[in-house]
């Protein structure tokens, strides 16, 4: 789904892209300054990650950060998992970068609560039925550089590997490489970036509210061109603790209740589990329990 005429100019876009391709040129030793620590913040190398690991012979070829919402580690939020703290590039290094990445996350939240009023009509619901839900979001931007390897999927080597997103909506800006597909109709089709616009996958936290209903976005990055890649990933998902279990109103005698019930955080969690080898889920609360 393409998003238009949602108000974030595309100077801030290509200030941000500007920044982000020098975060990604910084020396290698300033990256692992920066390595994603309990609360997936911070830097992620190339191979990290694994999206598909049933079918992938090595891990994605793509390097990313995690920048989530500033939490400080004295609260009480900051004790949640996936909660806290960036990192952030050196001041002197990348001269404002913490200020332009701060202005988009708040504008692209500012996007997320509109579509979720949409979302929410959509079903019949009052427009704000969701707000209550988002007051403490975890909301994540997910820059990524993918290498200029070609991608080969009969050997398992994918620019990343098919996944849908784990939570609620996604919205996504890229560079003029192709490379993305989704898959529709039993094949993949080639996602081709929109000036202007927003690419907005649906997540799995959204089909599992709507009982199916909405479906989550299954998708693919396969390099083709031999050439770098760069794109953003905004990830806007409720708060830690909220309840998701099917709404009443996707749920009939006909159409019965499909997912479990879950928390926002522990199903992000388990997925975090699966496909990330630098990311300890339970490092947190084990280091909090030492100190106990």
């Amino acid at each position: 789904m393409y998003v238009t005429g949602h108000g974030i100019p595309s100077e801030q876009v290509d200030a941000v892209f500007a920044q982000l391709k020098a975060a990604f040129a910084m020396p290698l030793e300033a990256k692992q300054a920066m390595i994603a620590d309990e609360n997936n913040r911070g830097w992620t190398p190339f191979a990290e990650e694994t999206l598909d690991p049933e079918r992938q012979s090595k891990g994605d070829t793509k390097e990313g950060f995690y920048f989530g919402r500033e939490v400080s580690p004295d609260s009480p939020e900051g004790k949640l998992p996936l909660h806290g703290p960036n990192q952030w590039p050196p001041e002197d290094l990348l001269p404002g970068f913490r200020q332009t990445i701060t202005d988009y996350f708040q504008a692209l939240t500012n996007l997320g609560m509109r579509m979720l009023r949409l979302l929410a009509l959509s079903l019949g619901l009052p427009a704000e039925y969701f707000d209550e839900y988002f007051t403490s979001p975890m909301v994540a931007l997910r820059p990524l550089h993918y290498s200029a390897e070609v991608s080969a999927p009969n050997a398992g080597v994918f620019a990343a590997g098919a996944h849908s997103d784990y939570g609620m909506l996604t919205f996504l800006k890229t560079d003029d490489v192709p490379g993305l597909q989704v898959f529709l109709n039993h094949r993949w089709h080639d996602v081709a970036p929109v000036p202007g616009a927003f690419i907005v996958n649906l997540g799995d936290m959204l089909e599992r509210w709507t009982n199916g209903l909405f479906k989550s976005t299954l998708h693919r990055v396969v390099n083709t061109s031999g050439r770098e890649r760069y794109s953003m990933a905004f990830f806007f998902e409720p708060n830690f603790n909220t309840r998701v279990e099917c709404l009443p109103c996707c749920v009939s005698d006909d159409t019965p209740a499909a997912y479990e019930p879950t928390t926002a955080g522990e199903h992000l969690l388990a997925k975090y589990a699966q496909t990330h080898a630098g990311y300890d889920v339970n490092q947190k609360q084990q280091r909090q329990q030492r100190q106990q």
